[in-house]
């Protein structure tokens, strides 16, 4: 399993990804830090708080191998720092997540919505009973 943090601006607030490869397999995370988080910062934050990141389902992905030539090394380790965004498997996974817990958001307030119903309904119906008792 490889994980790795990409940390960006995105308008208004600075943004972590976090990409989780397992197998062909990727997972994905997104912490918002708020002001230009500092290399330490970000550290203390992945050591206290990886463990309760709520990874987005698995999307399928492949993970190319690079070659081991230290000037291809240099060249895409260059190139990594130029590119600030984050990739489009990861974004499909963040919105994924997105979507999975919309719909577990919209179950959570119907339920909730039925179970006050259903409430009412006993209190009125306790009501009516309680009106045809008499004195």
């Amino acid at each position: 399993m490889e994980t790795r943090l990409t940390v960006f601006f995105e308008e208004p607030f600075w943004v972590g990804v976090f990409e989780r490869f397992d197998g062909g397999a990727l997972s994905v995370c997104k912490v918002t830090f708020g002001a230009e988080p500092k290399d330490h910062e970000v550290w203390e934050y992945v050591l206290q708080h990886y463990h309760e990141l709520v990874f987005s389902p698995a999307v399928e992905a492949e993970r190319r191998q690079a070659a081991d030539n230290p000037k291809r090394r240099l060249r895409n380790a260059r190139k990594q720092l130029e590119n600030t965004g984050i990739g489009t498997r990861s974004q499909q996974a963040l919105q994924r997540q997105r979507e999975e817990m919309k719909t577990e958001r919209r179950q959570i307030s119907r339920e909730e919505r039925e179970m006050e119903a259903q409430r009412r309904f006993e209190i009125k119906q306790a009501k009516k009973k309680e009106k045809r008792r008499g004195h």
